[in-house]
């Protein structure tokens, strides 16, 4: 499922690099592997606008093939993006790794062995605390039907569709 997934962010994130001075948008994907029986969660950021971020709060440049270096964006992943169960308490989101090229950082977890209706709220923060204009897609693939939420500075929580 991820595999099918990531075409698509790596499409519509390539058409976002044309215009990454202009904007900062990020898109996530999220779905039901039946394979595997866990909720996948593919993030998909501008490379530059994630570099950008980790620069600014550690004053430094970072390689993300360094696990060191990967351990630091993947704790400010998970303060910043949450899923949240129907009783508010936050879903056990497990980091799979990280890939990264010149224009685009995807970043793979997955929630284990739970169903997709296991997620009633998503909490996305990633880089509009850095980025104040930037707007952050979900796209919640329910069995082939698609719910798309939109994120910013002033809209940080929302059930899933």
């Amino acid at each position: 499922m991820m595999r099918r997934l990531v075409p698509g962010a790596l499409l519509a994130c390539a058409c976002l690099a044309a215009q990454a001075h202009r904007f900062h948008a990020g898109i996530t994907d999220i779905s039901f592997n039946p394979g595997t029986g866990s909720i996948e969660v593919v993030h998909t950021y501008m490379a530059h606008d994630v570099e950008a971020l980790l620069a600014n709060l550690y004053q430094r440049q970072f390689d993300l093939s360094d696990p060191q270096d990967e351990a630091v964006l993947r704790k400010y992943v998970e303060k910043q993006f949450y899923l949240l169960a129907a009783d508010t308490s936050h879903l056990p989101l497990r980091w799979v790794g990280v890939t990264t090229n010149v224009e685009t950082l995807v970043i793979y977890q997955e929630v284990e062995k739970t169903p997709l209706a296991g997620a009633a709220r998503v909490h996305d923060e990633v880089l509009s605390d850095f980025l104040p204009d930037q707007i952050n897609t979900i796209n919640v693939n329910r069995g082939g039907t698609i719910g798309t939420l939109t994120f910013d500075r002033s809209k940080k929580e929302q059930a899933l569709p």
